[in-house]
């Protein structure tokens, strides 16, 4: 019988551990942390990044649980803050530290903990453990009742590398290296931009970065694959890992939405072959050629199927403004594309789990949109949290 890990203690246990913190999460028993402990199971994938420790955790003084750590970054990315500022957010804040598995008096780990724990996800293939617990929150999904819909809308986001740009010029003007030499050139083409003085001129945007291509579905609004790269990369040539990972979650998918970045034909073939419909928005080239074959690509696009995907592209760029706007996936937090996935994954795995929460519960993570803005949803789980 293998020897298990002994890790380090954390007063749950105790006094000021669960029984100090039961008024208080009674009195917020609406709140999306305490719902979420109470919805997600953290020890079905998490654990298992012991793996990554040395000995197992069972050489050397006893680490702390790789799920508190796991949970700890959840929140770093649910709060927007960096590994100084987790330490302080998860000694002040009550319901953080509850949510944490720490008793009231029990130091929080460390923001270097925090870095050696990212340190050990960035190499001998932590990543794909990130990936098993971020299909778990798929999985879980199912599990408690949350219906996906069968079409899943394709796109990409760009991420700013954590570079200067200008300084970055300079120094390599100087003989220098670049800051972050993964980091490859995107181009977005010209846009209106509004200057200091306010006014409003036409721009290039182009800057170093990243980006993370993903499927996402159409009726509930959760990312089911990601898959990060540089920023240079070809959106279509993403496609076929997206299709394969999409597979695996036994997901009821019947197609598939995107812009033309994915109108590609072999990415219509295999659709084809599969019996999937394509909503892909069709290049013009496509209908406007003079051309005989172009009969297929004018069916396609006028078929009420595809219209309908077509018009639910606005789906997956709902997730891009949410992790944008609230999760700072505007901006790289790392160097390098092994720290830019580690972002990718639990940025989205933030996002997924505040959708599954709203899914199963009506609850929000901040308040909901009024009026028109506001989201109609009809919570699998009813008044049981009402």
């Amino acid at each position: 019988m293998s020897q298990a890990p002994q890790f380090h203690r954390t007063g749950k246990d105790s006094f000021l551990g669960d029984f100090a913190y039961e008024r208080t999460v009674k009195r917020h028993s609406r709140h999306f942390l305490v719902i979420l402990t109470r919805l997600f199971d953290w020890e079905a994938r998490t654990r298992e990044f012991i793996r990554l420790y040395k000995g197992r955790g069972l050489v050397g003084r006893r680490p702390y649980d790789p799920v508190l750590m796991y949970k700890m970054h959840f929140v770093a990315y649910l709060y927007n803050v960096n590994e100084r500022e987790m330490e302080e957010l998860a000694d002040l804040n009550v319901l953080v530290k509850w949510f944490l598995g720490l008793a009231v008096d029990e130091p929080v780990p460390d923001h270097t903990t925090l870095f050696m724990f990212r340190k050990r996800l960035k190499q001998d293939g932590g990543w794909k453990l990130l990936q098993d617990a971020f299909d778990e929150v798929i999985r879980q999904s199912l599990a408690h009742g949350v219906e996906f819909g069968s079409l899943q809308v394709l796109d990409s986001v760009h991420t700013q590398a954590n570079v200067n740009n200008a300084k970055d010029r300079e120094r390599q003007d100087r003989g220098g290296k670049p800051r972050d030499p993964e980091a490859r050139v995107v181009h977005k083409g010209r846009r209106r931009v509004v200057e200091a003085d306010g006014a409003s001129v036409m721009k290039v945007i182009r800057y170093r970065g990243f980006k993370t291509d993903v499927s996402a579905n159409a009726k509930t609004g959760m990312v089911s694959s990601v898959h990060p790269t540089t920023g240079n990369h070809a959106d279509n040539k993403a496609f076929p890992w997206l299709r394969e990972h999409d597979r695996s979650l036994g997901l009821p998918i019947t197609g598939y939405g995107g812009d033309k970045a994915y109108d590609d034909t072999d990415i219509h073939e295999r659709l084809a072959q599969e019996g999937l419909q394509s909503g892909i928005t069709l290049r013009r080239e496509r209908t406007a050629k003079k051309d005989p074959n172009k009969q297929r690509w004018l069916e396609m696009e006028a078929s009420p199927e595809h219209q309908a995907a077509v018009k639910q592209r606005f789906r997956v760029e709902q997730a891009f403004g949410d992790v944008k706007s609230w999760h700072g996936f505007e901006r790289c937090r790392y160097l390098g594309l092994a720290g830019y996935r580690i972002q990718a994954f639990f940025t989205f795995l933030v996002h997924n789990l505040k959708r599954m929460v709203k899914l199963l519960t009506g609850v929000t993570f901040r308040p909901q949109a009024k009026g028109r803005r506001r989201e109609q949803v009809q919570p699998v789980y009813g008044a049981l949290w009402a």
